[in-house]
């Protein structure tokens, strides 16, 4: 009878541990309550520079600014760049808040057909500082002033574009924004959906 109530006992014990560690797993996947942020587009600023100059030459002053999330004229090469600036109110107040990022966007020709989805079609860079030399960070993944790089963006092979998004961690808010098409064919870029979260984030 003793070892029958010990047996019991441990038994409770271990069904105590096992509601606490998936309490702990379902804590972790909302996210700790925080709400989804989601950057309104129409508040971004857009810089591009003459087609087929890079970022660096937008920000020493030869660049064109507009209110969109489209770039007005079409890439020249791959790897141009299409420059978002994310001033603070634009961001969300508190980026400590959020681990997850989700970032969506569509592609088009030159004749402004909109393209299908798929890898090697464009990638992000978010950018710490502006004023840096270096903007465009490692050729792949992040770097000091690139704390995220991603490549095949809207791709089956991209990370951001889904809506567990990418784990993220600011040391600072980032200043900029870079899209960049790795396909020749595209030709314009369009940003659709920019929001930190926590856990799975759905965009239906």
């Amino acid at each position: 009878m003793k070892k029958l109530g010990a047996v019991l006992a441990i038994l409770a014990v271990v069904a105590l541990v096992g509601c606490g560690s998936g309490t702990a797993g379902g804590a972790a996947k909302s996210g700790g309550g925080a709400a989804p942020f989601k950057v309104d587009l129409s508040k971004l600023t857009a810089l591009q520079s003459e087609a087929g100059k890079n970022s660096e030459t937008v920000l020493a002053g030869k660049y064109t600014t507009f209110q969109g999330v489209r770039n007005k004229t079409p890439f020249a090469k791959n790897y141009d760049d299409f420059l978002f600036l994310l001033t603070p109110d634009v961001l969300p107040p508190d980026l400590s808040k959020y681990q997850r990022l989700t970032l969506t966007v569509k592609y088009f020709g030159k004749d402004g057909t909109e393209m299908a989805q798929g890898d090697g079609m464009a990638m992000v860079s978010f950018i710490y500082d502006l004023k840096a030399k270096d903007i465009r960070g490692p050729q792949m993944g992040p770097g000091p002033n690139t704390p995220v790089k991603e490549m095949n963006l809207g791709g089956y092979s991209g990370l951001i574009n889904k809506d567990r998004g990418i784990r993220v961690t600011f040391d600072k808010a980032p200043q900029g924004l870079l899209l960049q098409n790795s396909n020749p064919g595209v030709a314009f870029i369009e940003l659709t959906s920019l929001v930190f979260h926590n856990g799975d984030y759905s965009s239906q």
